[in-house]
């Protein structure tokens, strides 16, 4: 690119234009906002109908959409076990193809000896026969379909029908977003245990109160107050921090890179800071803390691969609908922004941006990279790469 710059193929403005475009381009994004507009695709695995019409208000319950998974294929090879050839399959079967069977039930049965001595062959599942077979002597059935139904996660309107595939939900939100989370959809009401951001969330701090709630904690959730949480049917633990050795005990093996999500453990994990004992960033407490007691939707499910998936918390806003916002994140950085700090020496760190170089500098490792200066929640003032921040949008 120097080289067009000195051959006069590319004007310095332009150059200049470029390099901050590149350097807001792929500053990530973390959102803890009282405010945004969002919209939740709700699909189906499989085709299927929705049954709910645009500009319809649901709420997060409300089944949107629905479909059935084909049931399992169980193969019986008939002629093997009446010791028959293939082609007289057919000829002893019971019962013929889309005839509904039971489990157990008697499905074909030789002609023996003299009418003695016939052999059966009885159904290993409920269902329906789908094929049989006089080439391989083998008769197919098709255990019943199992539904599956999509329901509308966040409360909100019924933005866009997708024909046969599902529906898109909005609503202007509250939204959480966190680090890293475990565990699925799950939705419940917000319930504040803790009286600061520093505070652990210890077991004693969570009571038969907090049954089917969201319970929020401070700095760290230990092991025990996740297994007390788990024991009174609270729905999930939203915390600053967690330790690796708490999650491995709970989920009895350790987390890999992949996403997360599928955890089949029957509560919902989020966590806001990072790995061991962070303190909860002091806006995110303070925004929870005015949401006590409303209805949240929660999701831990975590990517960090291509197409980063980030666990949050939504609560709706009381107030209607307005205009969609854009997100201030997709401006990329600039003076005033709140970031998050999410590499040594300074990881978990909140600030606010306060100055922008466009000139590349010189870091410890001599390379030479954008940076920015960020003013911390201490007062300090700090220079460091760019890569080293995201944005919390506010």
């Amino acid at each position: 690119m120097r080289l067009y710059i000195q051959r006069g193929l590319l004007d310095t403005s332009v150059f200049i234009f470029i390099l901050i475009y590149m350097a807001h381009a792929y500053t990530p994004g973390l959102k803890v906002t009282a405010r945004t507009h969002i919209r939740k695709i709700r699909r189906l695995p499989l085709p299927g109908e929705t049954l709910v019409e645009k500009g319809q208000w649901v709420k997060g319950e409300d089944i949107v959409a629905r479909t059935a998974v084909p049931g399992n294929v169980q193969t019986v090879n008939v002629g093997g076990i009446l010791g028959v050839p293939p082609e007289d399959v057919p000829n002893l079967m019971l019962k013929k193809t889309s005839d509904p069977v039971q489990k157990d039930e008697i499905i074909a049965r030789s002609k023996g000896l003299l009418g003695l001595f016939k052999t059966e062959v009885r159904s290993p599942a409920t269902g329906t026969i789908e094929s049989i077979s006089s080439v391989t002597g083998q008769v197919i059935i098709r255990e019943p379909p199992q539904p599956v139904q999509v329901d509308a996660y966040i409360e909100g309107v019924v933005d866009e029908v997708i024909p046969r595939e599902g529906v898109v939900i909005a609503n202007d939100v509250s939204l959480v977003q966190g680090i890293f989370g475990i565990g699925g959809e799950t939705r419940g009401s917000i319930k504040i245990v803790v009286k600061n951001p520093d505070e652990r969330l210890t077991a004693d701090k969570i009571d038969e109160d907090s049954k089917d709630r969201i319970v929020v904690g401070g700095s760290l959730v230990t092991y025990e107050a996740i297994e007390r949480a788990l024991r009174v049917g609270a729905k999930g633990i939203v915390a600053g921090g967690v330790e690796d050795a708490t999650l491995r005990k709970f989920l009895g093996y350790d987390i890999g890179v992949a996403i997360t999500g599928s955890e089949k453990k029957g509560l919902t994990v989020i966590i806001t800071e990072g790995f061991g004992e962070m303190r909860m960033a002091k806006r995110t407490f303070e925004l929870l803390t005015r949401l006590e007691n409303k209805m949240a939707s929660i999701n831990g499910a975590t990517q960090i691969r291509a197409g980063v998936i980030r666990p949050e918390v939504i609560v709706p806003c009381a107030e209607k609908m307005g205009e969609i916002k854009p997100s201030i994140s997709e401006g990329g950085l600039a003076t005033g922004m709140s970031v998050r700090i999410i590499r040594q020496p300074h990881f978990g760190k909140i600030g606010r941006v306060t100055a922008l170089p466009v000139e590349l500098q010189t870091i410890e490792t001599e390379a030479k990279v954008r940076v920015l200066e960020v003013e911390l929640e201490s007062g300090e003032r700090i220079t460091l790469p760019r890569a080293n921040v995201e944005i919390i949008e506010e």
